[in-house]
């Protein structure tokens, strides 16, 4: 296993660490974790020197910290570091902030040493911030609740830079970052933001949530064959992120033990530079055959907004053309129609088809015939 530095920290964490977010299941419902498997596996990590566990209240319907808990026994639980996260939606008044806390260390079975505010946004920072939650978290560290504290994070930079601002103590930021993320999100500019403040970068969705670990649709195919190196498409993926000198730790959400000790081998012979020009230049090839494949040619610029209808076309275009180049409609319906996706009022079905947004847009695209599309495919 490789170690790196971990923000101001004197302590080093494995190149790797545990998401435990995506444990294998009996069955389709999430809730129903297959347990044993699941402590095999993370114990597995942990005695190949993983020593990072990230979960969060409500993965695999609150029983994601349960197992890790129960994984934690027997000495387990010296051989690592545990994150878990609040889920800020549930935490409506500062009250709230004790009741949640005190329900995950039940579930764990242990004391935390990172505990962070789970997807923040703008709206859902300055919220959280305004009822307090930055006094309470100080108290608790006093107490020794958890020791350290941080934030993941689902937004656009300047928001990223507001909360990377908004507080002299965090210990971490948990970004999604991955070669088809870059420019998205907090990107390669949050990144190198928060390590320039002194802020570990934890790394969430390395490889997109497995969509770029599995087989890719043909046009993909055709340019990961014309690599002068022969790696899994999951070891280009990581490498690329354990090449940035900047990234503290990757989280992987493993499914199978098969997973688990591919990317514990794999982490054993990452760092940084290890990835050549010639890579690098391979991996543009492929975002951009990925990048190929939108069937909206919307660059997200904003013209079209705000609709006087109240759609979010951007977004919903963005969903659509990602749900179609990884090759994943469960994706797709999920950002667009599950409750916790796109409200009611902002989706397709509420254009009504004024032709605003068509004189707006630069790309000249039919945006409420897309619109229309769209929402069939995803509702």
């Amino acid at each position: 296993m490789q170690y790196r530095k971990f923000g101001k920290m004197d302590w080093e964490v494995s190149a790797l660490g545990f998401g435990a977010m995506r444990l294998p299941l009996n069955g389709t419902d999430q809730a129903n974790v297959n347990v044993p498997e699941s402590v095999r596996m993370i114990r597995y990590a942990l005695d190949h020197g993983v020593n990072y566990i990230d979960t969060g209240y409500p993965y695999h319907g609150g029983m994601s910290e349960r197992i890790v808990g129960q994984a934690l026994q027997d000495g387990y639980r010296q051989k690592t570091k545990l994150a878990t996260k609040m889920l800020v939606r549930l935490a409506q008044s500062a009250a709230d902030f004790d009741r949640l806390l005190n329900e995950q260390m039940e579930r764990v079975q242990t004391k935390l040493d990172f505990y962070l505010l789970h997807g923040l946004n703008l709206q859902s920072w300055r919220r959280i911030r305004d009822l307090g939650v930055l006094g309470w978290a100080e108290k608790q560290m006093a107490q020794g609740s958890f020791q350290h504290f941080g934030f993941s994070f689902h937004d656009e930079y300047d928001a990223f830079k507001e909360i990377v601002d908004g507080y002299d103590n965090w210990a971490l930021s948990q970004v999604q970052y991955n070669y088809m993320d870059a420019d998205k999100q907090a990107g390669r500019r949050g990144v190198e933001y928060a390590a320039g403040k002194g802020l570990a970068v934890v790394v969430m969705e390395p490889l997109r949530g497995g969509m770029l670990a599995k087989e890719p649709p043909q046009a993909v195919a055709k340019v990961w064959a014309s690599a002068a190196r022969e790696r899994s498409r999951a070891e280009w993926g990581l490498l690329w992120v354990w090449n940035q000198p900047e990234v503290s730790v990757a989280l992987s959400g493993m499914s199978t033990m098969e997973q688990v000790v591919e990317n514990v081998a794999i982490a054993g012979r990452s760092g940084p530079g290890k990835l050549d020009s010639a890579d690098l230049a391979m991996l543009s090839r492929v975002k951009d055959a990925f990048v190929g494949l939108r069937p909206v040619p919307c660059t997200n610029c904003g013209y079209c907004q705000p609709c006087p209808s109240g759609v979010e076309i951007p977004r919903i275009f963005h969903l659509y053309d990602e749900s179609t180049m990884y090759d994943n409609p469960r994706m797709g319906r999920l950002g667009y129609s599950s409750p916790m996706g796109l409200a009611p009022e902002h989706r397709a079905d509420k254009c009504t088809e004024c032709g605003e947004c068509v004189e707006k847009c630069p790309q000249k695209i039919a945006i409420p015939e897309w619109l229309k599309k769209v929402h069939a495919a995803l509702s």
